[in-house]
């Protein structure tokens, strides 16, 4: 019998602060002991091992993720697919790998990128990336303050929207003090919004021909998490993921003046601010990359398992949103989260389509 779930993340990045118990999902919409079911969770023994049927479901859905037919959106839908049927029975796992893949994948994408080419997006995607910010912030208090929500999950949505999704709420939490409940109500809030900007953000860049530098900037600003605005922009062409990953990444920077000035306003002493070490080594590879000649064979190796990197870690993260972690969220942070995308993704869509 499969225990029930909780609240697990969508982030690339960023495990949810609470435990799966016993290291298993389950999907609460069908009754696991009886029919075709009861079979999918009935221990089996094969070589002297333990396994289920939905183990092996899982296992052959992970390996098609390594093969050139899975894109970042096939990955993504079929952990929402096994999410919302069987459950993932694999929890306590991909939870610990999600984060530090997605690390690995961000890294060798710079293996892929120009030092020069970098610098000029990061220029292009500043002004936006400051005003973005801080205007989230300060529409996030005031709606927040609306709705009526804790100021703990009112500030956590809003530094995960306007920054990068799981990974500033994950680095914000711990200084706020926030509790689990806290910490599993904004991490389920953004994830849900970054599943939806995957599909979304492709078919609306093609439809408003917008070119591979406006995608790739509208991608870093309006989609919260880094993995999603990866797997976006990759679905778009490679010049929008490059100025997708080099803005975003420069973007998660930000969770450093942020975390401090979070530790100040809301009087918090004696916490410690996490850095996202990772992106300083994205930086070192794109300058190996560039700088060193001999380095140019490994490029493509790197870029290539990155990408899979990146596949991968979208399935563990859809894997992880069942309707039970949809429900759990409650409806008035889903309308907080909307609202502030909603905001950020039409008013940068607009300024990028008339300035870019």
């Amino acid at each position: 019998m499969a225990l029930p779930v909780q609240p697990t993340p969508l982030q690339a990045s960023t495990p949810l602060p609470a435990p799966a118990p016993a290291g298993e999902t389950a999907a609460p919409e069908f009754n696991e002991t009886t029919g075709f079911f009861r079979h999918l969770h009935t221990p089996r023994v094969a070589f002297g091992q333990d396994f289920t049927l939905k183990q092996v479901v899982f296992v052959l859905f992970f390996v098609f993720c390594l093969t050139p037919w899975a894109s970042p959106p096939i990955a993504l839908a079929l952990g929402l697919l096994l999410a919302q049927t069987i459950g993932n029975p694999f929890t306590t796992q991909t939870k610990q790998a999600t984060a530090k893949l997605l690390q690995f994948s961000v890294i060798g994408l710079g293996f892929g990128m120009n030092a020069h080419a970098a610098v000029q997006a990061g220029k292009e995607g500043i002004i936006f990336t400051v005003v973005s910010i801080f205007g989230t912030l300060l529409l996030g208090l005031v709606v927040g303050r609306w709705l009526g929500l804790g100021k703990h999950v009112v500030h956590l949505i809003s530094c995960g929207t306007a920054i990068c999704g799981g990974s500033a709420i994950a680095a914000i939490g711990p200084v706020l003090r926030a509790k689990d409940e806290e910490m599993s109500v904004a991490l389920g809030t953004v994830f849900v919004l970054n599943a939806v900007a995957l599909f979304a953000f492709p078919p609306i860049g093609h439809a408003l021909a917008m070119t591979q530098n406006q995608f790739g900037l509208w991608c870093a600003i309006a989609i919260h998490d880094t993995s999603s605005v990866v797997g976006a922009a990759a679905a778009y062409g490679n010049q929008a993921l490059e100025v997708a990953t080099t803005v975003k990444l420069a973007r998660a920077l930000w969770i450093i003046p942020i975390s401090i000035g979070t530790a100040m306003l809301f009087k918090q002493k004696g916490v410690k601010v996490k850095i996202p070490y990772f992106i300083f080594g994205f930086i070192a590879a794109m300058l190996v990359n560039t700088f060193i000649p001999a380095a140019k064979p490994l490029g493509p190796v790197m870029v290539n398992l990155a990408k899979i990197g990146l596949t991968v870690t979208l399935f563990f993260i859809g894997a992880g949103l069942s309707a039970k972690v949809v429900r759990s969220v409650g409806i008035k942070p889903y309308v907080l989260g909307i609202l502030l995308w909603v905001v950020i993704s039409t008013g940068s869509l607009y300024v990028i389509l008339h300035t870019v």
